[in-house]
């Protein structure tokens, strides 16, 4: 992936509230998620983590309205609101973003927002305004969808209109503990997926999500429609520019499409029940399986429609 060195960033929507220092975990709401390879001390059973799986697995989704609610951690939720702690003050530039992560995650969210600007009203004729921020965290974080630690994965809330991210996540728990790929796109692939559900808000999709596990629930189709909107991001993503017209990304590599496959397929259902469990419950899924979840990325990307992109349309989406 290869950012544009003349690009100026536009750093208003994303910002950092820095770490909170509360301990603990999710409460009842957590997945108890045995960590393959785990260290084993006098002959008992590996280590333990407790996480919210990718995305939040959590979801709940009713009333019409639609939306992520976090499990209640009896935490305070005003504490953890923070202030900006001026982490992307720096990223100036595209070659800002080149040289740093942090200043890459300010490119993408320029990206999507230019993309899905006008994408969205063009083959919708729905009105598009930009998600409200991308907030990262360390530690835990008040939200507009309840409190959320550092053990939820990253995901979107709906009230609030904003993308929540720890960014200890992409190797604590994808690689490590998932087994899931690294490189300069995965975290791309999975903000373009968040604010996928942010454009899912904006439609009403969210209001349709009734039945919340199983292969073709409708939580797993909501979940690959916002891989399938990642995919159309991406392969748009060169033709996106700031409010200059300057282009923000030059290239995007196979590499970097092999990458966000990858991530798609680390994060299937069937995988992590297979990796942190031994077994496969079609039954209990809410994001879908690894083939799944990389077959809508790739209609996304070779389509690049909304319509393409319908997963509650077909009988199923398996």
């Amino acid at each position: 992936m290869r950012f544009n060195p003349k690009a100026r960033l536009d750093t208003s929507r994303t910002r950092d509230v820095g770490g909170s220092g509360a301990g603990g975990g999710m409460g009842g709401g957590g997945m108890r998620i045995p960590i393959p390879g785990g260290t084993k001390a006098g002959g008992g059973i590996g280590g333990v983590l407790v996480i919210v799986l990718f995305l939040v697995l959590t979801q709940c989704v009713g009333g019409g309205t639609g939306g992520i609610q976090l499990p209640d951690t009896g935490l305070d939720t005003q504490r953890f609101q923070g202030t900006d702690t001026g982490r992307y003050a720096q990223c100036k530039t595209g070659q800002d973003a080149q040289d740093s992560t942090d200043c890459a995650r300010v490119a993408v969210e320029n990206s999507l927002t230019s993309y899905w600007s006008d994408a969205l009203p063009a083959q919708s004729g729905k009105a598009f305004h930009p998600e409200s921020s991308i907030q990262t965290f360390s530690g835990a974080t008040g939200t507009g969808c309840g409190n959320a630690t550092a053990q939820v994965g990253p995901f979107y809330c709906p009230t609030d209109e904003t993308i929540y991210l720890d960014t200890s996540f992409f190797e604590d728990v994808l690689q490590k503990q998932l087994n899931g790929p690294a490189g300069d796109f995965v975290e791309p692939y999975v903000l373009a997926h968040e604010y996928g559900h942010h454009i899912q808000n904006l439609l009403g999709t969210m209001g349709q999500v009734r039945t919340q596990q199983g292969p073709n629930s409708d939580s797993v189709r909501l979940e690959l429609q916002a891989d399938c909107y990642a995919g159309m991001w991406t392969n748009a993503a060169t033709s996106t520019d700031n409010a200059q017209g300057e282009p923000l990304i030059l290239e995007l590599s196979q590499d970097d499409i092999k990458q966000a496959l990858e991530a798609a397929k680390a994060v299937g259902d069937d995988r992590i029940q297979q990796q942190t469990t031994g077994t496969v419950n079609k039954e209990q899924w809410t994001h879908g399986s690894a083939a799944a979840r990389m077959k809508w990325f790739q209609v996304g990307y070779s389509q690049g429609s909304l319509k393409a992109c319908d997963t509650f349309a077909p009988a199923t989406v398996e």
